[in-house]
């Protein structure tokens, strides 16, 4: 079963509360009761739909053993953000319920917590640039090697919540992929598709309005589809770091939902690498995630059709960065090259729409 929170705290509106000694005494007491914050270091500050704000802490007789003093706070704070805090409630939940039990590498959560009622939620993690982290983009060079090791980070997610009963209902989980046709979509793609940012897909698969009928489709057969898993549901190469050894990790877990595997493998697979690197070393890779899979006793699919269900993880990611319009220009023309080569080469407009 998932892991919540005993002993609640009432999260505050503004980042200035969150980063009191006194609210983060209360916060941080969930997990090291006693713990008494008595000086609070601002540090930089990033805001964009949420604000994530890094820190130092001191505490009385010392940080506790087990707890860095350098952390990082994410929230929804202000007029401007808060609107937005919907979209915080999956990340956090996933923390604070279910990232100690699925064992995938991310970041360590010392806080986690969602206000049921106002839908206000806090995330609290360890700052692992302190550590050496290194935050990658679309503009980063990943290596198959390292696509291999963060392929099994994904196995470990899903096997770990494989058809897991005490999951199928649980309501933060739920499969979002209709919410996304209506958030945004053909306007959006359009535009990215008519300007230098589409430039990089190619021919046969610049086409707006089948992009959204076929991501329609694959919504709709997603719905009810099993087995189902746990997916991350935007792995791009954007939403991992490596940590101070190295080692691929995950993070921005917003899309955290419940899905078949392909959505995570194929989307993961296509975003990471260069066309190159893809082309050479996708059956390999898709061979590799499928042992680990195995390897942690779950039933995973015949290779053929794994191989066949995988074009379609290429078309969830092919949509989500077709509407993007928020992102640094260049990292969304990057990524949309990658997804609509791959699109194109596994032909997944005609395999979706049958």
């Amino acid at each position: 079963m998932p892991e919540s929170t005993d002993r609640r705290v009432a999260l505050p509106e503004n980042l200035a509360d969150v980063l009191s000694p006194r609210w983060l005494s209360e916060a941080l007491g969930t997990r090291f009761p006693g713990i008494e914050v008595t000086a609070v270091t601002p540090g930089p500050v990033v805001s964009r739909v949420s604000t994530n704000a890094r820190f130092h802490i001191e505490c009385a007789g010392g940080v506790p053993s087990g707890l860095s003093p350098h952390l990082c706070a994410k929230g929804y704070f202000g007029e401007v953000n808060r609107p937005a805090s919907a979209a915080g409630i999956p990340e956090t939940s996933f923390y604070r319920d279910l990232a100690g039990r699925a064992g995938v590498r991310t970041l360590r959560s010392v806080f986690a917590d969602v206000d049921a009622q106002t839908g206000r939620n806090i995330l609290i993690t360890e700052d692992v640039v302190t550590d050496g982290a290194i935050f990658l983009d679309g503009l980063s060079q990943f290596t198959p090697d390292q696509a291999a090791a963060s392929l099994e980070q994904l196995a470990t997610l899903h096997a770990s919540t494989w058809a897991d009963p005490a999951l199928a209902d649980v309501g933060w989980l739920r499969n979002r992929m209709e919410l996304y046709l209506r958030l945004r979509g053909l306007t959006e793609i359009a535009a990215n598709f008519a300007c230098w940012i589409g430039a990089g897909v190619p021919d046969e698969a610049r086409d707006a309005e089948r992009l959204v009928s076929c991501y329609r489709t694959l919504a709709d057969e997603v719905t009810g589809a099993s087995p189902w898993t746990v997916i991350h549901g935007d792995p791009h190469i954007g939403n991992l770091y490596l940590d101070g050894r190295g080692r691929p990790a995950f993070m921005d877990w917003q899309l955290v939902q419940r899905g078949p595997w392909y959505l995570d493998v194929g989307y993961h697979i296509a975003s990471v690498l260069s066309v190159a690197d893809r082309r050479s070393h996708e059956r390999d890779l898709l061979a590799h995630y499928l042992d680990r899979l195995r390897a942690a006793g779950i039933e995973a699919p015949a290779w053929d059709e794994a191989w066949n269900l995988l074009g379609r993880g290429v078309l969830h990611g092919f949509y989500l960065w077709g509407v993007t319009v928020k992102v640094d220009p260049p990292i969304t023309a990057s990524l949309l090259e990658r997804l609509g080569t791959a699109a194109a080469d596994h032909d997944v407009f005609a395999a979706v729409a049958g």
